[in-house]
């Protein structure tokens, strides 16, 4: 039987294709193309799957983008608030959508452009109902996307555009994106009929077992409908790989202080920071997040020096003894693409559980993954 490495994320290939065969049927019934966010999920072994279903992947820079052009083959979309001078003549050769945050930006790299790109602005419709302001794209003083107001006011260069890009959502439904469709046509319409593509961004929680999917293509189906002449874009990242795997981790010791603690060799801080930061709380397999729920209650800790890497409180049908695992769900997307070696913690291996039921280690790290951050 294989040993498995402790912590490791386990992705199941049987999942990851449900995931992705729900965006092809979307990308069939609305005639529109569906990205990989590399932002989200980048695990480059899932690429043969993910490129049976996928028209290609987004890039946030240049490293994301050699990702999608190396190991995906597909096309290639890269946007960032701002491009580097030293990495945008490679971004351009590799890229066939390049996206500016601003036109300045489009300005400056202009005559850098090559005949295969095509070129796109990021709008912000400024509108969004995104509650956590650090994940909302079109919160007060957002850096990211230009508003109708600067649009105006700039404008420049329009004659080299192609596309629009807005993304104004955050593991939101249909719903959520009617209303910034609205606001944002009603803003940027008049501009439709000279560009090639629009790009809807992320945020689109397909995957999600309650989102409207019916709603989602009807919508994308009038959008084309209306502007037939339009080539539209998701670009979902955390949809593809929602609820695809998990983070096994071990129980190293247990201490109390007012509540048994429950110390992992796994840690919010380098291995989950959205548990810190969103905040959110992670489903944890034969546990309830409701500590009074069940009879055995403790407080899982990473086990760093960090007095806040705190996973969460948690009851258990049985005590945990040391050795136990721990599988912390849903964790395969934006932990792999966030992961950290703060305080020397190795880096959890990576596996993937195939169709057949064997599970194959991709990799694991140690101290030479370490040493060469620092």
């Amino acid at each position: 039987m294989l040993d498995i490495p402790s912590p490791c994320y386990i992705c199941e290939e049987k999942l990851l294709e449900n995931n992705l065969k729900l965006l092809q049927y979307i990308q069939n019934k609305s005639d529109i193309k569906i990205l990989l966010a590399l932002k989200g999920f980048a695990l480059k072994s899932s690429f043969d799957i993910c490129k049976q279903y996928l028209s290609g992947c987004c890039a946030s820079g240049l490293n994301e983008a050699l990702l999608a052009y190396n190991e995906f083959g597909k096309e290639v979309h890269t946007y960032s608030p701002a491009f580097k001078p030293n990495e945008f003549d490679k971004i351009a050769q590799i890229s066939n959508h390049i996206v500016f945050n601003s036109f300045s930006q489009l300005q400056l790299y202009k005559n850098q452009l090559k005949s295969h790109n095509s070129i796109g602005l990021r709008i912000n419709p400024e509108v969004s109902s995104v509650e956590v302001d650090l994940y909302n794209p079109c919160g007060t003083f957002s850096r990211l996307g230009i508003t109708k107001k600067e649009f105006e006011k700039n404008k420049t260069n329009l004659d080299l555009v192609d596309g629009f890009h807005f993304h104004s959502l955050c593991e939101q439904n249909a719903t959520d994106l009617q209303q910034v469709l609205k606001k944002f046509e009603q803003n940027f319409s008049q501009y439709f009929s000279n560009l090639k593509w629009i790009n809807f961004g992320g945020g689109h929680h397909i995957t999600r077992k309650d989102y409207d999917v019916e709603l989602l293509i009807n919508i994308l189906k009038d959008f084309k409908n209306k502007y037939p002449h339009l080539e539209i874009y998701l670009e979902p990242g955390e949809a593809i790989g929602w609820q695809t795997g998990y983070l096994m981790a071990t129980v190293l010791d247990i201490v109390h202080n007012g509540i048994d603690i429950a110390i992992l060799d796994t840690s919010a801080e380098c291995h989950m920071p959205d548990t810190l930061a969103m905040p959110y709380k992670a489903d944890i397999k034969d546990a309830s997040k409701n500590i009074d729920e069940k009879p055995y209650k403790y407080r899982l800790g990473g086990n760093t020096c960090l007095a806040g890497d705190i996973i969460g409180d948690y009851s258990f049908d049985k005590p945990l003894k040391i050795g136990d695992k721990i599988i912390l769900e849903d964790m395969i997307h934006y932990t792999m693409v966030k992961t950290t070696t703060f305080n020397g913690i190795n880096l959890p291996s990576i596996a993937i559980k195939r169709k057949n039921g064997l599970i194959e280690i991709i990799s694991n790290f140690g101290y030479d993954d370490y040493i060469s951050r620092i």
